[in-house]
């Protein structure tokens, strides 16, 4: 606070102020005082508001002070209730609210004072939209923004011509070193020709030199047409290869599909482009619209504190709240499950969101693909400037393209191939070391029957067996009763083998039951996934209706914002009217005939006397007009009879005249004749 005073203190000092405040002095200002000090300065900023605050209200002053403050963008700190505080503060000269005001304004005079001066002809008069429906009115209001915008270009290029550092003194020092350069010419110039005039021929010199000088020129010209005529060329060349391209792409397009598929392909891009043209666009259009609607409310807004922005949280709160208690009522009210064509809806929904989806896919690789040729368009010209090596051409490019992807196809194949060989080789391994395991599982309690039954070794002697079996007609004779009991032993393990697959029997039929109920299992599964889904359809339906109904009360919400919009405009308009309503009051009041003359209804008075006394002189003349229409008409018919009585006597004087000149030829000839 005490670097605040200083600082206020120090301006306040300096030039233009000059106060010669210190801060005992400028701490023991009143409130009166601390209001005049800051009119002086506003007034400083903008020179309107140099004013004294004892010739008007303190209401008036406030609303000064506020609007003025409004314009330079000041923004108070705190909440709505610190606002409120500090309109109070300002009526009262309160020094809380008064110090960090000058503190702001004193920071950036310069500043403040070229928005003051822009405000008095940027801030836009806002004139209500049923009195623009006048086609005089609606003339000047178009007259006075294209002014308003005349008005910035101007102020910018008065800018931009202060930053670029030119000044009239370097301008003067620029035109008048010229002028002795030209002065320097002109005297070597003089100079040159009197040195040319001694030697012989000299003319002739000089005209071959001009036309040396010229040729030279047109050398120049025809240069520059030729490096022109060249670029032209390269460009023509390039439109020429990109159609031979395109035609021979064409042609191997007609050359390898048929009519049918070129029908269809061109079916699915014009249904393609409809639905883009119909559908998509339209609802993006509007989307943005809206968006643009909203951000434009936003902007023309004032600036919002964190108390407006709780108090419109509140109020969202609130309205959320309201819209489930309607949804809540509505859901209540129609039960969706009993509509027979939910399922269709929510089909079409689920449909209607995936089209939607491919389309942007769709437009999104069009894009694409079209910013990739544009690349490759100039990669080439690029290539082609720099004459490096030659540049492939589109279609050599595309069959390089289709040899890639059919080498990446096979690529992937084999590599799936590999993956699939893989996972079988993996499954094989499992499946051996499961067999065996299984396997010893097996001799192991074959090991314990056979010791059970006191055959232990008949696994082994099996193996044996079949490893000698390629001596056994030899040991016939010898093993003939071991192989008898063998074949014994053989019969009783064949009826234990048999005994235990009885014994199995029923595991394996109860097992084929449970194999029965896991497919039914499945199957029901299956049922309940489906029900599920169309559960999901239809609450994701009854989610877009739910947020159609919120868009809808959120448009009645804005339709209503502008209603209020609307309404302040047009209180603030009848203000105004108002306010000048109460001016001209003053003005025709006024002792002051200065003050009675600037006011409207004598200006109005005035040329309403000079329009009558116009229109009295020009009755007169009208009366005298009539007056002497008459006899101005008859004198003018007497006027047309005396020109056509002297156009009669002119044509009788001259047939007189030629009868006169063909007597005198007559009588001459007779006395030629008499003489004779």
């Amino acid at each position: 606070m005490g670097d605040q005073m200083q600082f206020i203190v120090e301006k306040l000092n300096q030039e233009p102020f000059r106060k010669n405040y210190s801060l005992i002095s400028f701490d023991s200002l009143e409130s009166l005082q601390l209001l005049q000090l800051l009119s002086d300065v506003l007034g400083e900023i903008d020179p309107k508001h140099a004013v004294d605050i004892r010739e008007e209200l303190p209401e008036q002053t406030a609303k000064r002070m506020l609007n003025l403050l409004g314009i330079l963008k000041y923004k108070p700190p705190g909440t709505v209730s610190d606002l409120s505080a500090f309109r109070q503060g300002l009526v009262t000269g309160s020094k809380s609210v008064i110090h960090p005001v000058l503190h702001w304004l004193l920071q950036r005079t310069n500043e403040l004072r070229t928005r003051a001066y822009l405000a008095r002809f940027l801030v836009k008069l806002e004139v209500p939209a049923e009195f623009l429906q006048d086609d005089t009115v609606a003339d000047f209001n178009k007259q006075y923004e294209e002014l308003m915008e005349a008005f910035k270009n101007l102020h910018k290029e008065h800018e931009q011509l202060k930053i670029s550092g030119l000044s009239t003194a370097e301008i003067r020092r620029d035109i008048g070193a010229m002028e002795e350069e030209k002065d320097q010419l002109a005297k070597r110039v003089e100079h040159l020709k009197k040195r040319v005039e001694t030697v012989q021929n000299h003319q002739r010199m000089l005209e071959i030199a001009r036309q040396l000088r010229l040729e030279k020129e047109r050398e120049e010209s025809l240069a520059q047409q030729k490096q022109e005529q060249k670029s032209q060329l390269f460009l023509v060349e390039q439109k020429v290869q990109r159609a031979q391209v395109q035609l021979k792409e064409m042609k191997q397009v007609v050359a390898d599909s048929k009519p049918e598929s070129l029908m269809k392909k061109l079916e699915e891009e014009i249904n393609f482009n409809s639905y883009l043209v119909t559908e998509k666009i339209p609802r993006e259009m509007e989307s943005k619209k809206t968006s643009v609607y909203f951000l434009q409310k936003v902007v023309a807004e004032p600036a919002m504190t964190q108390a407006d922005l709780t108090a419109l949280e509140s109020e969202i709160n609130e309205v959320n709240a309201q819209i489930n208690q309607l949804v809540e009522k509505r859901m209540i009210k129609y039960e969706p499950a009993d509509s027979k064509f939910s399922m269709y809806r929510q089909q079409a929904s689920i449909i209607s969101r995936k089209k939607e989806a491919k389309a942007e896919e769709l437009q999104a690789a069009q894009e694409e693909m079209s910013s990739l040729e544009r690349q490759v368009e100039q990669r080439s010209s690029q290539a082609h400037e720099l004459e490096g090596s030659e540049v492939l051409t589109e279609d050599e490019f595309k069959q390089y393209v289709s040899k890639l992807r059919s080498k990446n196809t096979f690529y992937k194949k084999k590599r799936l191939e590999i993956a699939e060989i893989t996972a079988e080789y993996g499954i094989l391994q499992r499946t051996e070391e499961l067999l065996r395991q299984r396997h010893e599982a097996i001799q192991q309690q074959l090991q314990a029957i056979e010791e059970k039954k006191g055959i232990s070794g008949y696994s082994y002697t099996q193996e044996e067996l079949e490893r000698v079996s390629a001596v056994k007609s030899e040991m016939d004779e010898v093993k003939g009763q071991t192989l008898d009991n063998m074949s014994e032993m053989v019969k009783k393990l064949n009826a234990m083998v048999a005994e235990k697959k009885a014994s199995l029997a029923p595991v394996i039929k109860e097992l084929r039951q449970l194999r029965q109920n896991c497919q039914e299992l499945t199957q029901e599964c299956d049922e309940k996934k489906i029900q599920y889904d169309s559960c999901a359809a239809g609450l994701e339906t009854n989610r877009s209706e739910l947020e159609q109904e919120v868009k809808g009360l959120l448009e009645e919400c804005a339709q209503e914002e502008s209603n209020y919009r609307y309404i302040n405009c047009m209180k603030r308009s009848l203000e105004i009217q108002l306010q000048r309503a109460k001016e001209e009051m003053k003005a025709c009041v006024s002792p002051d005939p200065q003050e009675r003359r600037r006011a409207v209804r004598e200006q109005y008075t005035r040329i309403i006397l000079e329009q009558e006394n116009l229109g009295k002189k020009l009755r007169e003349k009208q009366k005298v007009v009539r007056e002497s229409h008459g006899l101005n008409m008859k004198q003018m018919k007497m006027w047309q009879d005396f020109e056509q009585l002297m156009e009669c006597k002119r044509d009788c004087f001259l047939k007189q005249q030629n009868q006169a000149a063909i007597g005198q030829i007559i009588q001459e000839g007779g006395k030629d004749r008499l003489v004779l």
